[in-house]
């Protein structure tokens, strides 16, 4: 009673939880993966999560991360968007109530994703986080208030679907797991409505990583092949070349070298296949930068699950791999760059040549303060990790703490 009589007072459909009570949850299964694959579903999923969001705490634990769903708990209810279906063809209009939409708010919307990805590069997650949840919130207004046709609603939904995936990255980036995941489900859900399965592949493979930046690396290899094989219809050869550099890596950190080399060879070989402007405007990120990265941190990781001449053979690949993604990098990629650095850091540590690892290591973190990035920080633990059986040592001494200085480990 409560939450309907505020609720009339604002204008908003709040529920239980918005106000911090217990009780019903709003849109049934919207705080877990396994929610209808319909459209009355999918915009009340996106409402849920976009008003939550705006009443969570600000400050982040580390038990944050251990809410996350994994295993089949996750890839279960998400196998079920190989087969969902679009919005309804023929259908006028969905809830109408008032004002008209087409092209030019449509495209509005894709200008505002494009903006909010270019700031997430420049500046990290964190700094624009609760800009873009705004800017999503505003945008599942249009789905729950005005009238569109069939047509302008597909293309209405896979534009949120869209800025969902940058609100779910961002979100990830700040280190807010559980958020994220939230966020990249209902806006896997919006990418189903609006027939946009190739998107719908980009929205799974973020998760990968997010799963992969977890430990959970079953978790992250099976969402890459339901990306290819629900997509397998639509995948440009840029999205091809990108979730095979993402096979790659994941079979590296498994250990199964052979399977990460024929996935490399997959992806350079549709590397060259690509025809920019074919491809569509999420794709923008997936440069020869972007695949030599990938690929120098499959070798990178292979390295460490090596031993004698063939940890030496695949360091030197590594880093010839990341040397070429730094000299192609645009100069807005910050944070890339700091990845960048710190996989040579890695690398190096692998092969035990501290001394470069402490010329990277330094590299990166001048990056690293030019950006809000929890990702970032934690590659620096990592790395801190990696290097304590050389602390001993002046370069890997320095090494530890110039990381333990600037993240606090």
């Amino acid at each position: 009673m409560i939450t309907d009589v505020i609720g009339a007072r604002l204008g908003l459909h709040l529920t239980c939880s918005d106000l911090g009570f217990p009780g019903p949850q709003g849109p049934d299964g919207a705080r877990h993966p396994d929610f209808p694959w319909e459209t009355a579903s999918t915009i009340g999923a996106l409402t849920d999560i976009t008003r939550s969001e705006f009443m969570l705490p600000t400050s982040r634990t580390s038990t944050e991360a251990q809410s996350v769903h994994t295993g089949n708990d996750l890839l279960g209810p998400l196998q079920r968007w190989t087969s969902a279906t679009p919005l309804a063809e023929g259908l006028e209009a969905l809830q109408a109530r008032s004002g008209r939409i087409g092209t030019t708010q449509v495209e509005g919307i894709r200008a505002a994703t494009a903006m909010f990805r270019d700031l997430d590069n420049r500046h990290g997650g964190a700094v624009s986080r609760k800009a873009v949840i705004g800017q999503l919130d505003d945008a599942v207004a249009m789905l729950n208030s005005c009238s569109y046709t069939a047509a302008t609603g597909q293309a209405l939904f896979s534009a949120v679907a869209d800025l969902g995936s940058v609100a779910g990255w961002m979100t990830f980036d700040a280190g807010r797991h559980t958020s994220a995941q939230r966020l990249f489900v209902t806006a896997l859900h919006a990418a189903a409505e609006g027939g946009d399965k190739a998107l719908g592949a980009h929205i799974l493979q973020c998760m990968a990583r997010q799963m992969s930046h977890l430990d959970h690396y079953e978790d992250a290899l099976d969402l890459v092949a339901l990306a290819q094989f629900g997509a397998r219809r639509r995948m440009t050869p840029a999205t091809i070349s990108m979730l095979a550099s993402l096979e790659a890596r994941f079979h590296a950190i498994l250990g199964n070298l052979d399977d990460s080399e024929r996935a490399a060879d997959h992806a350079q070989d549709a590397f060259t296949r690509i025809a920019e402007a074919a491809e569509p405007a999420h794709m923008a990120f997936f440069d020869a930068a972007e695949l030599s990265a990938t690929l120098g941190v499959a070798h990178q990781i292979a390295a460490k699950n090596s031993n004698g001449a063939h940890r030496l053979q695949r360091a030197e690949k590594s880093v010839s791999l990341i040397n070429q993604a730094l000299a192609h990098r645009p100069e807005h990629r910050v944070r890339s760059k700091a990845f960048d650095h710190l996989g040579l850091a890695r690398t190096y540590v692998a092969a035990e040549e501290l001394d470069g690892a402490l010329l990277e290591t330094r590299q990166a973190l001048d990056l690293f303060g030019m950006v809000e990035s929890r990702r970032v920080a934690d590659r620096l633990v990592e790395l801190h990790e990696e290097a304590e059986p050389f602390a001993d040592g002046q370069a890997g001494g320095e090494l530890r703490q110039l990381i333990a200085s600037a993240v606090g480990v």
